[in-house]
């Protein structure tokens, strides 16, 4: 079993940080796969998340994931409620598109 590292509540100064602000600031990965909307959605649920799970006893893994790694996981997730991946063109689609 990994060893699990002791981790504090993030100072909310160093969450302000990590916040993405606007979408051009996303990750290259998120702005070249995703619709503008989709991202939207992506960065309202990943900054929100930054909030939410700033104290570790708050996510569900714990300390085994940082919060950086929880928040983008919540921001994916966040996405895939709306939008699907098209399987024949790879193009991220609202879901009732197809």
């Amino acid at each position: 079993m990994p060893e699990q590292r002791k981790e504090e509540t993030v100072p909310k100064e160093e969450v302000e940080e990590l916040k993405e602000r606007e979408t051009e600031n996303l990750p290259d990965m998120v702005k070249e796969k995703l619709p503008p909307h989709a991202q939207e959605i992506y960065l309202k649920a990943h900054d929100n998340a930054l909030e939410q799970y700033r104290d570790p006893s708050e996510r569900r893994g714990g300390t085994s994931e940082s919060l950086e790694q929880v928040a983008h996981k919540v921001a994916w997730a966040a996405v895939k409620k709306e939008y699907r991946k098209d399987l024949e063109t790879g193009q991220w689609v609202k879901k009732e598109e197809y």
